[in-house]
């Protein structure tokens, strides 16, 4: 073995296969790694008020006293809300009341979901219509999330929409905001969709129909609370809302006196650093990945955008140039503790200029010169740990028909392993990757080894097309470099 010391880390880099070396970093100290801006100073974190709960008001149209006030979406948890029997998938519930919003921006969820289990948008274990205030209408759709992150919505039916004439899309028409009630309603019906459960809602008039997915109902879900929930994505703009006359699974709620519904948080102003796209990932003097010690690398992975040089980052080591004529591996640990939906992390090799080239192309959100691990997927499948690669124009990875690994945010501690083999594929070279037990493979086409992508980096990138954001640690690395 070659022992590199290097300033404050141990690092060791040993003889692999003939012509290539591998490098190991157990983050016991902070280690010479790079950090480009991932540690953003901008934008700054935000005050955050979250003011709702029962009222001896009566915007909502009824007698004094109704539920609602002023709710703003954060990365943390506030809700007001009434117990009920914990329920599941298998039971039928409803809910129903009037509702009014003032006219500011808001976003904000009602519906039944899980007080022990609130942690990001989606959150698991809810079924809910999401309203979103945007000053004379306001916008809703309707939304559930399963017991492990599966999600669906507004299928296949949402709330009315029209065509718009320059962009030539449907979109949603909304409705009357500035103290206009409207009456609603919210049902889950276990035996419809063929078994398979629906979730119906309407807002006046307007219906909305949202079938569970195919094998959403078996992954199974548990319910304790109804009421008004905050949207755990990043901290953001927030609004009133206002909802009187309630009816829970049959039990009406009029207000007219204090129901002493449970709240969490939701009367307090605090600071957040939650704020889109607030990068804040490196070293960590934590221990969540399940490494051998304490120190990892990770923290909150927005999404970038190519096209502003302040919104990519990366924190990685330089490896000296590698290209895809000999192989590539890397292995580890890995703890994905918060992932809110449309977020993605990327880790992996990469090239320090490549894969931060400033260009309005949107084509594409994974780099230039990318070859490794994506960790978003499609809300209805949660999150992957997927093969991904960018060598020429186009990015490719694995499609769910494969059946990726899949890695739940819930703080579990995972072994990962990625390899590349050039002389696989019939010499065009494949890509695989495996979580815990489970391995999927993506097989380069013609050609594309060939196409000239270099890598002098390993590390987390940011994608190339913005979004939300994951927390996630990795520990115990090892990966290819050069010597």
């Amino acid at each position: 073995w070659t022992i590199w010391l290097v300033t404050g880390t141990l690092a060791y880099c040993l003889a692999a296969t003939a012509g290539s070396r591998e490098r190991t970093e157990r983050f016991d100290r902070k280690p010479t790694w790079i950090s480009h801006q991932s540690r953003s100073a901008t934008p700054r974190p935000r005050t955050v008020r979250q003011d709702f709960g029962y009222s001896a008001t009566a915007h909502a149209g009824g007698e004094v006293g109704e539920l609602g006030g002023f709710i703003t979406p954060a990365a943390e948890p506030s809700y007001y809300a009434k117990r009920i029997p914990v329920s599941s998938f298998a039971d039928p519930l409803t809910a129903s009341g009037r509702i009014s919003l003032t006219g500011r921006p808001l976003h904000v969820l009602i519906g039944f979901f899980n007080a022990g289990t609130l942690n990001e948008w989606r959150t698991p274990n809810t079924i809910a219509l999401r309203i979103s205030g945007r000053g004379d209408v306001f916008y809703a759709w309707l939304e559930y999330a399963t017991s492990r992150w599966r999600a669906g919505g507004d299928e296949p039916q949402g709330f009315p929409t029209k065509m718009d004439p320059v962009s030539g899309r449907r979109e949603l028409i909304g409705f009357a905001a500035k103290g206009v009630v409207h009456r609603w309603t919210l049902r889950y019906d276990p035996d419809g969709n063929g078994g398979a459960g629906v979730v119906t809602a309407t807002i006046g008039d307007a219906r909305a129909i949202c079938n569970l997915a195919p094998g959403h109902q078996a992954d199974g879900a548990t319910f304790n609370r109804f009421g008004l929930l905050t949207v755990m994505k990043s901290a953001d703009t927030g609004g009133e809302v206002w909802l009187d006359d309630v009816t829970v699974n049959g039990a009406k709620e009029g207000f007219d006196q204090d129901p002493r519904w449970e709240g969490f948080q939701n009367r307090r102003t605090f600071v957040s650093a939650n704020v889109r796209p607030r990068f804040d990932f490196g070293y960590s003097a934590t221990r969540y990945a399940g490494g051998r010690s304490r120190g990892e690398m990770g923290g909150l992975v927005f999404r970038g955008d190519c096209r502003y040089p302040d919104r990519m980052a990366y924190y990685a080591d330089r490896l000296g140039e590698l290209t895809l004529a000999k192989p590539l591996q890397a292995s580890g640990k890995v703890a994905l503790r918060r992932g809110v939906s449309d977020s993605t992390v990327l880790i992996g090799f990469f090239h320090s200029r490549d894969s931060m080239r400033v260009n309005p192309s949107q084509k594409t959100g994974i780099p230039a010169s990318f070859l490794g691990i994506s960790t978003d997927g499609p809300s209805r499948v949660g999150f992957y740990f997927a093969p991904t690669y960018r060598l020429g124009d186009d990015a490719r990875s694995v499609s769910s028909a494969e059946d990726p690994p899949r890695i739940h945010p819930d703080g579990t501690a995972h072994t990962w392993a990625l390899k590349y083999d050039p002389a696989a594929n019939g010499g065009k070279g494949r890509l695989t990757v495996r979580l815990d037990g489970k391995t999927v493979s993506l097989e380069l086409a013609a050609g594309e080894k060939d196409q000239g992508a270099r890598f002098d980096r390993f590390g987390i990138i940011t994608t190339w097309i913005d979004g939300n954001a994951q927390t996630l640690y990795f520990d115990d690395l090892t990966y290819t470099c050069r010597q």
